[in-house]
């Protein structure tokens, strides 16, 4: 899948190593958005939200290091050390303050990015932020992902595939053991910048919308909850134009309501503590 016009591909260094990294058209007074992939992939797969948002800010999908075209660190990287490498990305691309666009095992390393350096990162977007107690045991996880295959585009398998192969059953088994472990949840409702948290209501790998109501009360102020209807765990690719119409009223802080153009149908989740 190509990016298209406008869009350049470039290799930066991070600690001596080189890291790829798509840019889209520069978009001059804007913060710049960084997407983050998921689990075992490239950012690829995110190109299709990252173009609809492109005229907002000058858009950023890098592959972090042993993923796609980026060469591995000699070890899969966890989800800590992935945080540090895409603050290491964003220092070589000169990027002082980011709005990021994590989907899957990206919300967690964005989360980890706003947590640990929260004057870099203007706003934290979860797209399907896997991780934690509803991923649990590994082997509810395991049986979660594999629910979720027949629920995606089938052109998805073409983008994603090739990157699956070139990680490898033993490091995808691996991370995926630790990105059940993390405690999304608890980083969410701690998150020191403003975040969007989006849903599908056919991903088997989110807690419901019910349950998100039934924490409500403990978010905190900066959190908004959206839900797409009949988007599964991919979005950024299934879903594109709904999510980007998401994304950009949340950061005009206008009422996000649903794109009649895109498939899915976009709601707020209320977040209002029970009176």
């Amino acid at each position: 899948m190509t990016a298209g016009p406008g869009w350049r591909e470039l290799r930066v260094e991070v600690q001596g190593r080189p890291v790829f990294v798509r840019r889209g058209p520069e978009v001059p007074g804007e913060t710049p958005i960084v997407h983050v992939h998921g689990f075992a992939v490239s950012g690829t797969y995110l190109l299709p939200t990252a173009r609809a948002l492109a005229h907002r800010g000058t858009a950023y999908v890098p592959d972090l290091p042993g993923y796609g075209r980026s060469p591995d660190w000699g070890h899969a990287l966890g989800i800590s050390s992935l945080s540090w490498a895409l603050l290491g990305v964003l220092d070589a691309l000169g990027i002082d303050r980011a709005v990021l666009v994590g989907n899957s095992m990206g919300g967690p390393v964005c989360l980890e990015v706003a947590h640990s350096a929260p004057d870099r990162v203007a706003g934290v977007v979860l797209a399907s932020p896997a991780g934690g107690v509803h991923n649990q045991p590994f082997l509810r996880a395991m049986a979660q992902l594999a629910r979720d295959v027949p629920r995606e585009s089938p052109r998805l398998a073409w983008t994603v595939v090739p990157d699956y192969l070139r990680f490898g059953p033993f490091n995808a088994a691996q991370l995926f053991r630790e990105l059940t472990r993390f405690p999304s949840l608890e980083r969410i409702l701690r998150t020191p910048v403003p975040t969007l948290a989006v849903l599908g209501t056919r991903d088997p790998l989110m807690p419901p919308p019910w349950r998100a109501e039934e924490v409500g009360r403990l978010a905190p102020p900066h959190l908004t909850v959206a839900v797409i209807e009949g988007a599964a765990h991919a979005m950024n690719f299934s879903h594109p134009g709904e999510l980007a119409h998401i994304i950009a009223a949340w950061l005009d802080g206008r009422e996000i309501t649903d794109d009649p153009d895109s498939p899915g149908t976009a709601r707020i989740v209320r977040l209002d503590a029970p009176g």
